[in-house]
């Protein structure tokens, strides 16, 4: 979500499903325009626009999916053409 109008412990925030009042002692007061990443009520994370924008691509092909309007192709883009990546710390040392 993105913080429309801060207040001391709270912030008046827009994300796709509207506006809703988010807790934000965790993260603390942010300025207009910061995104959050709300679980529950409550800002967890403050998200840089770009990680915000993956985040709400991914929030939307589950809502597509769920509604019958899924297209992997779009929801997934990121992950087509691409091959599966191991974490760091399980690949083996070269």
């Amino acid at each position: 979500m993105q913080v429309v109008r801060a207040e001391s412990f709270q912030a008046w925030c827009k994300g796709a499903e509207g506006e809703a009042m988010v807790d934000m002692r965790l993260v603390g007061s942010q300025p207009e325009g910061t995104w959050v990443l709300v679980f529950l009520g409550t800002a967890r994370e403050v998200l840089e626009p770009e990680r915000a924008a993956q985040i709400e691509a991914a929030l939307k092909g589950l809502r597509d999916a769920m509604s019958g309007s899924y297209d992997p192709a779009a929801a997934f883009a990121d992950l087509v053409d691409r091959e599966p990546q191991l974490p760091e710390f399980l690949r083996e040392p070269t």
